[in-house]
């Protein structure tokens, strides 16, 4: 491996981070490692201080999420701390996502607006079989096969040897709380260190998990809605009780006549949906949900559209970057397929459980987003359970976590063996919080292998406005 300096955007605005960039290489099928290869892209932070512990690899979730500058976001975070003193912070881009090869293209940029990979749509249809879609990005479908977890944690295997690490110090958040728990159940005596930030239920099924994260995201919503009626001037009104309603009424005509804006695209219903998932992830963006909707009720549609931007990776110039659909493409190697009477009911199962987000238009039977894919599912559920011999695990959860809500990362500290650090607090995960106790307590763990106290508790700062 050759890594070149490089610099990367920090957490902080205008913050930059001076680093390591290079490429490791991977079989593309393990089952066939000497045929066609892969080119993992690697950001390395050196550690700080005189006696380095290790690598520390950080993945930021999604599935598909290029994890390059996750690395210069808490090397930012943690600029001061223990963590990038002792550890060179290191990320990686997995197979299929932003700077490795390859990495999925699936869709245009003008598809991307019209609505294909929107992320709180149950149902693509109008646009291309995703497989279709993806498979020349990739050197054909042959390469579809390889994109998931399983890959991805054995990928990590050899980025640990290639580093000079005896053994994995890893720090996932999200969906990186899958991959690591992966990890340990294919290579438990390689592990040295886990932490697990924002869990995934090893033990729930694709149905169950959606039905808990939608229920997770209505109650966010509804606890958005309190705060914005502190605010006044809601546009939800002064009764949380009734904020589905009256969110149903702002946002279902965009259904049949969407918004024009001033950029002269238009807004959609589901771009506001998106808008609102998005803002959901941390109760620190509800005001600006809140001028949001404020906005929408007086015609315009700017802040909205750009939470929506956001969320899916939209620049100001219109191009995408490709974290939507490599998630698409690595769940269909990770999660459970559905009949069209499956996915059905999964809608109203998702809809039962997130009524604010019902367009309140029928339920279609479609075809499954993986069909056609060139293998079946290679996850399986449940994953890590009963694994022999595995050091002491960190799972951080926060109780009002909308996206991975708290009850499963008492579940997978249960299934790990593990502790469990309790977060009080409303949003997405722990690490990037910039939160002195979080903090600590991961850098006793990470540093010195100490797990925190039996029922220990941080608490994050509320949202203000």
């Amino acid at each position: 491996m050759d890594l070149e300096p490089c610099e990367l955007p920090g957490y902080a605005p205008d913050s930059v981070i001076a680093g390591e960039c290079g490429q490791i290489e991977v079989p593309l099928n393990y089952e066939d490692p000497d045929a066609t290869s892969a080119q993992i892209a690697v950001f390395r932070v050196p550690a700080r201080g005189e006696s380095p512990i290790g690598s520390l690899v950080v993945n930021p979730g999604g599935p598909g999420f290029p994890g390059v500058g996750y690395a210069a976001q808490l090397a930012d975070v943690w600029a001061d701390s223990a963590l990038t003193e002792r550890f060179d912070i290191v990320g990686f881009d997995p197979r299929g996502t932003g700077a490795t090869v390859p990495a999925l293209d699936c869709y245009s940029d003008a598809e991307r607006d019209a609505g294909a990979g929107s992320a709180s749509q149950l149902s693509y249809s109008g646009v291309r079989p995703l497989v279709e879609a993806c498979a020349e990005s990739v050197g054909g479908e042959e390469a579809l096969a390889h994109l998931g977890t399983r890959d991805v944690a054995r990928d990590m295997d050899i980025m640990r040897a290639v580093l000079g690490d005896p053994a994995l110090s890893f720090a996932g958040s999200s969906y990186g709380t899958r991959l690591g728990a992966v990890y340990a159940e294919i290579f438990p005596e390689n592990v040295r260190a886990l932490v697990l930030d924002g869990a995934l239920d090893p033990h729930a099924t694709t149905l169950e998990r959606r039905a808990q994260q939608w229920a997770g995201f209505q109650r966010s919503f509804e606890q958005f809605a309190a705060f914005c009626a502190q605010q006044g001037a809601c546009a939800l009104g002064d009764d949380p009780a009734v904020a589905t309603e009256a969110y149903q009424r702002l946002t279902r005509p965009l259904v049949d006549s969407p918004l024009m804006t001033a950029s002269g695209r238009e807004l959609t219903f589901a771009d506001v949906s998106d808008a609102m998932v998005t803002g959901l992830y941390s109760s620190a963006t509800w005001p600006v949900m809140s001028q949001g909707l404020f906005e929408l009720a007086q015609g315009n549609g700017t802040t909205m559209l750009g939470l929506r931007d956001f969320y899916l990776g939209r620049t100001p110039e219109g191009t995408y970057d490709n974290g939507t659909e490599a998630t698409l493409a690595i769940n269909c190697l990770d999660e459970d397929r559905f009949t069209a009477a499956e996915l059905a009911e999964l809608e109203r199962t998702a809809l039962d459980a997130a009524p604010f987000l019902d367009p309140a238009t029928p339920i279609r039977e479609t075809s499954d987003l993986c069909e056609g894919w060139p293998v079946e599912p290679t996850l399986g559920f449940p994953y890590a359970d009963g694994i022999s011999d595995l050091p002491p695990t960190l799972t951080v959860s926060v109780t009002g976590d909308p996206a991975t809500p708290h009850a499963g990362g008492i579940r997978l500290a249960e299934t790990l063996g593990g502790s469990l650090l309790t977060v009080v607090g409303d949003q997405h995960g722990a690490l990037l919080a910039a939160n002195d106790c979080v903090e600590a307590a991961v850098a006793a763990y990470l540093v010195d292998l100490e797990v925190p106290a039996r029922d220990a508790q941080c608490t994050l700062a509320e949202a203000n406005g």
